[in-house]
């Protein structure tokens, strides 16, 4: 059987490594497609040596641009591939443009494709990435779940139960793998930033927080105020550094700002963390595996699961939430959670025994 990977940014990269693991294990014949939808190029070959991937058999170097203009290329620069490599099955990750690009590309040649972190909604289409999750989802001959959550949202939106398989989370294959490794890298990190025994972490990068200036200067007042109790370390997105250069901020000196970091730090980072203050989706379901307080700045989440099991804590636009929240995590006050079912370091090796019995 051939079995064709489609990635196109970090969080793919993170669930594709388990899956594609445990292939090689029971011999697939497989082929790596990096789209070039990452922004930064260096950072991606960080994540690939870091995670165990190889090199990628074909790269389309895509790179940035609008939504559409993105979706456009992916598919233009993937259809000869998968018309001349013919796979068996293509695999399609997440909820990026990469994805659902390559799935709309599948279902035009008649190759089958296999979502992997399906049925996620968040009931927001505002957010790209909702779309991108419905129309994968439609698309999709195979859907693999993370939760019990992702199978309910399928099945209301009139998805054959046959076509679903709920699989766990594939990216807690990769921390359970890398976290040991990671662990030893938090002695120096701290010191690195100079941080105590309890410091906090931020990601922030969505546009609906730093595009607006007068929401991103909230923002960041609250951090600002958050910084006087404890440290916190902002490895800052390109986007939201060039926010934070038009409107000319000056961080304080316990916010410490750096590069975007290797997968290894960051996990380490996320293990040591007091809390987890973030917009993003993989880090909340991160957080709740390590038993990390988190607080998303968003209203809603396609992870809910994180929220009602986990240790995850909508703030959205509540910045004093934010405050008394973060305060309370940092005076070990904070949300604790349990893990969800599967979430156990094995879901690469469900999706790809599923796989394979669909020669």
């Amino acid at each position: 059987m051939k079995v064709l990977h489609v990635v196109g940014a970090r969080p793919n990269f993170m669930k594709a490594a388990p899956v594609h693991a445990a292939l090689v294990a029971r011999v697939a014949e497989q082929l790596l497609v990096h789209t070039g939808q990452h922004y930064d190029a260096a950072m991606s070959d960080v994540f690939f040596r870091e995670l165990g991937l190889p090199e990628p058999d074909i790269n389309l170097n895509v790179g940035s641009g609008t939504h559409s203009v993105q979706t456009a290329e992916v598919m233009m620069r993937i259809e000869p591939v998968i018309g001349e490599r013919r796979p068996d099955w293509v695999l399609v990750y997440g909820d990026v443009n990469s994805t659902a690009a390559a799935a709309l590309v599948c279902a035009k040649l008649g190759v089958r494709v296999a979502h992997v972190e399906a049925g996620l909604r968040s009931n927001d289409r505002s957010m790209p990435e909702e779309i991108n999750r419905l129309v994968t989802d439609q698309i999709a001959d195979l859907l693999f779940t993370p939760s019990d959550d992702g199978d309910a949202n399928l099945l209301r939106e009139g998805i054959p139960e046959a076509r679903i398989c709920r699989a766990g989370n594939v990216m807690i294959d990769t921390l359970v793998r890398l976290l040991p490794e990671a662990r030893t890298r938090g002695p120096a990190l701290r010191a690195r930033y100079a941080l105590g025994d309890r410091f906090a972490l931020l990601t922030l990068h969505r546009p609906s927080n730093v595009d607006d200036p007068r929401k991103l200067a909230g923002i960041l007042d609250a951090l600002s105020d958050i910084s006087r109790d404890v440290p916190i370390v902002f490895p800052i997105h390109p986007r939201t550094r060039e926010s934070l250069r038009r409107i000319e901020w000056q961080a304080p000196a316990e916010l410490h700002l750096t590069e975007p970091l290797g997968y290894l730090d960051f996990l380490a980072l996320q293990a040591d963390a007091a809390v987890v203050m973030t917009d993003s989706g993989g880090v909340q379901e991160e957080t709740t595996f390590l038993g990390v307080p988190c607080l998303t700045l968003r209203p809603n989440t396609e992870r809910p699961v994180t929220v009602t099991i986990g240790t995850n804590i909508l703030v959205g636009d509540d910045l004093a939430k934010l405050r008394c929240e973060a305060r309370a995590a940092v005076e070990g006050r904070g949300k604790r959670g349990s893990v969800p079912p599967l979430w156990d370091g094995h879901a690469g090796e469900r999706i790809a025994d599923a796989v394979l019995a669909r020669p």
